[in-house]
């Protein structure tokens, strides 16, 4: 987003960090997603639906290294774009399609060469803890109609080991959405719920804005660019230094979580 178009006071948290140049947008960072990774075992040929793509830097990410097909659903008509235009300089527009659509209404996602398809797995990162306990049943839904039986759902959120209601205020003034991070509990109840089996869980610190995770998510060179951003420009600095305010202030309760669920 080009920061000119930037209401400094609404904008979300997101759109924050990446005004501020940050592209890894995960509270566990690299290191979480490399464990879900892990878990999840790709091989080449396999399927993976990513909800809102973005950019497309994971989806390039997973179909070079695991040479896997990828589907990738965004919302932003606009970062749709960027991601298509990542996608083929990268030479991948052969194994990885980014669609226009809604992570609600992911029966409605149509490939070209067929509508009905499942996917061997779904990835979503940071999506569902922006859902209200009824958003995020319904996407959980969605996800289970789309894979395979046996198919694997593949997770990355914030949690809250206390003080759900607490920290909900918090995230929902520092970062302007009406984040909902559950307890590791509810977050395996809800999946359960709707069909989803857990078979791996790990919890851990929510490492956004801490200088060790940040170079290891980002390197030297672009973790100096964006403390240099910050530092220089006022409004984005107010706005970051808020959320790290509220992070610190609830380490204690506000951490991350990844799950690895099987479709039963």
């Amino acid at each position: 987003m080009a920061q000119a178009t930037i209401d400094w006071q609404k904008a979300s948290g997101h759109q924050i960090l990446a005004a501020a140049g940050k592209k890894i947008l995960r509270p566990g960072g690299r290191r979480a997603t490399e464990q879900l990774f892990e878990w999840a075992n790709f091989q080449p040929g396999e399927t993976v639906l990513e909800l809102a793509s973005s950019f497309g830097y994971s989806a390039i990410d997973l179909a070079k290294r695991y040479n896997v097909r990828v589907v990738g659903i965004e919302k932003n008509p606009d970062s749709v774009a960027r991601a298509q235009a990542n996608v083929a300089a990268a030479g991948l527009s052969e194994q990885i399609t980014i669609i226009e659509g809604d992570i609600f209404h992911l029966d409605r996602v149509a490939l070209p060469e067929d509508s009905s398809q499942r996917f061997d797995y779904v990835l979503a990162e940071a999506i569902l803890t922006m859902q209200s306990p009824a958003g995020k049943t319904k996407i959980l839904q969605r996800v289970r109609d789309r894979l395979k039986p046996s198919g694997k759902f593949l997770s990355h959120e914030l949690f809250a080991r206390a003080q759900e209601a607490e920290i909900h205020r918090a995230l929902a003034e520092a970062i302007r959405v009406n984040a909902q991070p559950l307890s590791e509990v509810n977050w395996i109840t809800t999946f359960e719920a709707t069909g989803l089996q857990i078979q791996h869980y790990q919890t851990g610190a929510m490492g956004l804005l801490q200088p060790q995770q940040m170079l290891q998510d980002e390197g030297i060179l672009t973790t100096a660019q964006i403390v240099w951003n910050i530092l220089t420009q006022p409004k984005l600095r107010s706005r970051v230094m808020a959320m790290r305010r509220t992070f610190q202030q609830h380490q204690d309760d506000l951490g991350h979580i990844i799950l690895c669920a099987q479709r039963i």
